[in-house]
């Protein structure tokens, strides 16, 4: 509740992240990524899309232009440039870092922030950075929103994270600031429709023409990253039924054919003829309690839902069906305490995407009990996208 009442302090600490300087800095990510960067002003954040050929997701992340020829990249997606570094001829050194990550934000975030540095914090537009200075540590603040509400990712290196953390802490606790949990970050992740890799989406990294990056990949990633599990109803024997494109995760509006880049063919022909869209479930609450009834009966139990959703590690995708048809894939299954609901993320076909349409998940294992879940197609996002507010209104 702390996005929707107050603020919350949260830590993205973990994310990878490398700089990348030299002349052929942005033809090397035009040429991976679905994005344009004809236009990408220094102090500018984008979220940058890397694709296979076919046009399915290998990584995402932010990535700030810091000059001229100087860019940072959070996330997995720097393996995926390292390893197309290693083979082209760009003039381009990759240069790692060791930071922290933290978000403020909510509706109070600004008058934390404002506290800690003054009024003119507010003066930074959305996906933009501006400098500040926190418990006299100079701090990169970029305005952004990863739970659908205004505020800020505060971002420095290594040896400043405490001191920095501390003090929004501090300067918070007049506002009611939270320390953001693991288990509900993903519930305005849902709330908010931020599809998150391995939860609602496997990397496309697994054919056979990808084995080479596959190996580099896994063996430059810590253990606690390195697995890649599905559970779940849904059945396929190809693993690339468990990849997406950026169309199918909401993404399309990012994709720019002004620029060649690996997998434009193929996306080309899907933003042309979608054939699938992501929108959120609401599972029927009847259904839901029963699920939860099941373990206070004889005989065997419906598979448990975890409260408010399963942490990490696991991509759960359950069947979504409309009579015996198959029409999507739900993952992101999770409860809102704020909505008072079950709600899901779902990779559903274009012709059963209208909102209001009646659906059935299958909620269980295969070889297990499994119940029929009644559940609604409902916008995504399912909250009010508040992220582009005016920030001297809050």
């Amino acid at each position: 509740m702390s996005w929707k009442d107050n603020c919350y302090i949260g830590d993205w600490s973990f994310l990878w992240q490398r700089r990348y300087k030299g002349p052929d800095v942005l033809k090397l990510f035009s040429d991976f990524s679905v994005n344009s960067f004809a236009k990408f002003d220094i102090d500018q954040s984008k979220h940058v899309t890397h694709t296979t050929r076919h046009g399915k997701v290998i990584a995402e992340g932010i990535l700030t232009r810091l000059s001229e020829d100087e860019v940072r990249l959070f996330g997995r997606g720097t393996f995926w440039i390292d390893y197309q570094l290693k083979r082209g001829s760009y003039q381009v050194e990759s240069i790692a870092e060791e930071g922290y990550n933290f978000q403020v934000a909510g509706p109070k975030a600004a008058a934390v922030m404002e506290k800690l540095v003054g009024d003119s914090i507010r003066d930074i537009k959305f996906m933009r950075n501006g400098e500040c200075v926190i418990a006299g540590r100079t701090v990169i603040a970029l305005r952004q929103g990863m739970s659908g509400e205004p505020g800020w990712e505060l971002q420095g290196p290594a040896e400043d994270a405490k001191a920095v953390y501390d003090a929004v802490l501090e300067a918070g606790a007049e506002f009611g600031i939270r320390k953001l949990g693991g288990r509900a970050a993903f519930i305005n992740h849902l709330e908010a429709c931020f599809p998150t890799i391995v939860t609602d989406y496997l990397p496309a990294i697994f054919d056979e023409e990808l084995k080479d990056y596959l190996a580099e990949f896994k063996a430059g990633l810590p253990a606690f990253a390195s697995t890649f599990n599905i559970a779940g109803s849904f059945e396929s024997d190809n693993v690339a039924d468990w990849y997406r494109s950026p169309v199918e995760l909401g993404w399309g509006k990012n994709i720019k054919f002004d620029h060649d880049f690996l997998g434009r063919e193929a996306l080309e022909a899907e933003v042309a003829q979608p054939r699938r869209l992501i929108r959120t479930l609401v599972w029927n609450a009847d259904d839901v309690v029963d699920v939860y009834a099941s373990l206070f009966r004889s005989g065997e139990p419906y598979h448990f839902m975890e409260m408010p959703r399963d942490q990490r590690g696991f991509m759960y995708a359950d069947s979504v069906k409309i009579g015996e048809e198959s029409v999507g894939v739900s993952t992101s299954r999770g409860y809102s305490y704020y909505f008072r609901q079950m709600l899901s993320l779902c990779a559903i076909d274009v012709e059963h995407a209208e909102i209001g349409t009646e659906v059935t998940v299958i909620w269980g294992e295969p070889g297990q009990a499994q119940k029929t879940v009644r559940a609604t197609v409902a916008a995504a996002p399912y909250k009010t996208d508040n992220r582009r507010v005016d920030m001297h209104t809050v």
